[in-house]
This record gives structure tokens, sequence and C-alpha cells, in this order.
């Protein structure tokens, strides 16, 4: 515990009062994200070798994390801009954009994107872990194998025979519980990961305005045009069709 107190080392001259708010809100994210990645890759196993139960409990882990992650967006709007200020130019050239577990969150519950491997500045240990995210399975994958092994097939290249699957999980709820409840776990992780990106776009238009981001992203601009990114567009789309 000592040691884990000693991280947070502020680097402004002269030291902001808010700096030290800033570090230790976002070192507690990356502890919720290492958790969350605990919890969603033993989701991934577990929907995979056909136990919808357990992955949905976890799954419901991870809900509860992510209600927490929103909720300490305030923290951070507690700062005045005013305060903020006073030590943004120390973090330069750090940015939340760089957070490997946040982008191996994207990539376990399947949302991959490999230029993002281009994109950060990465060590080798970073590398290898983004690369071995996105070539292992995600959630998504180990759902699609799950209705498989019911007799509902989910064929990567055909989306009608997908969406008849996942139609008939919805409507007939009583023979395919488990698969039904597990797929809105699913969507509740991804209807909260959406809330928390739009409380984190709105802090951050409320701290800098459309300043550039320290990292070199255009800021607030960049976060909005990730508002509308899906886990499982599938899953939303389905009501459509209910």
């Amino acid at each position: 515990m000592g040691e884990l107190l000693t991280l947070q080392q502020p680097q402004a001259t002269p030291s902001a009062h808010d700096e030290l708010l800033f570090i230790v809100v976002h070192q507690a994210y990356e502890l919720w994200f290492k958790l969350i990645l605990h919890e969603l890759s033993a989701g991934v196993e577990e929907t995979i070798s056909g136990a919808p139960a357990r992955a949905r409990h976890l799954l419901e882990r991870v809900h509860a994390i992510e209600r927490v992650l929103i909720e300490q967006v305030a923290v951070l709007e507690s700062m005045s801009p005013q305060d903020f200020l006073e030590f943004r130019t120390s973090l330069a050239p750090a940015s939340g954009f760089q957070s490997v577990q946040f982008r191996e969150i994207e990539f376990v519950s399947g949302l991959k994107e490999r230029g993002y491997l281009e994109r950060l500045e990465l060590d080798s240990e970073d590398r290898a872990r983004l690369e071995q995210r996105l070539t292992g399975p995600t959630l998504w994958d180990g759902f699609c194998s799950l209705l498989g092994g019911r007799g509902l097939p989910m064929p990567d290249d055909d989306e009608r025979t997908r969406r008849e699957s996942l139609l008939r999980v919805a409507r007939e709820r009583q023979e395919f519980s488990d698969e039904f409840y597990l797929s809105e776990a699913l969507l509740t992780h991804d209807e909260l990961f959406a809330i928390w990106r739009q409380r984190h776009v709105l802090m951050v238009e409320r701290q800098i305005g459309t300043k550039s981001g320290t990292g070199g992203t255009t800021g607030a601009a960049y976060l909005r045009s990730t508002l509308d990114k899906r886990f499982y567009p599938e899953l939303w789309e389905l009501r459509s069709y209910l």
C-alpha cells in the first residue's frame, strides 16, 4: 500500500493544488480498467465454454464498475478550467488517448481497430498486449459460439442468418432464457460505456472548450467523433425487427 501511495507525483512548477486530484482520478481509472479487463477476459472464456450464467454474473460486475467510472467524472468536474490550466501544460505529451488498457477493453468487447497500433506510441510489451487482443476472441465471438452450440447459427458472412438467430432468442425467451439475458447484459455493457464516453466528452468541453488535446488529438472534437461507436451494433439493430 505504501508503494501505491507514492505513485502520485505532480509535475507542475509552481505546484498546482488540483494536479493531485487529476492524477488520482486517472490512476483510479486505470485500476478499474484492469479489473474490467480481468472480468471481460473471464467472460469470454465462460461464453466459449458454454456457461452463460457465469458470463452474465461477470458482466453484471463490469456494469457496477462502469457506473462508478461514470460517477467519477463528477470529481474531475469539481475543478474549474482555471485550476486545470495551472498544470495542464505539464501533462504534455501524455493523454488519455494513450491508455493501452482502454483500447484493450474496446478490443475484447468486440470493437477492434488495428490502426490504433500505429497511432499510439507503444513499447514492445504494450504492443504485444494489443496484438494479442486483436487476434484473440472477443465477447461477441464467445456469444456467437454459445448460440451456435444451441442450434442458432451465427456465421460471420451471413448477416441475415445472424439476425434470424438473434430474433429467435428474443422471441423465444423461455427456451433461450440464458442466451437472452446474456445478450441484454452485453447491451448494458455497451450502453454504459457509451454513457461514459458522453460524460467524458462533456467534461473535456467544460474544462478546455475546443482546445487541442495534450496528446496531439483535436480534443473534444476527436472525442465527439467516437460517440457513435458500439460494441454490438447487431443487438441494437435487432430492436427494429422485433
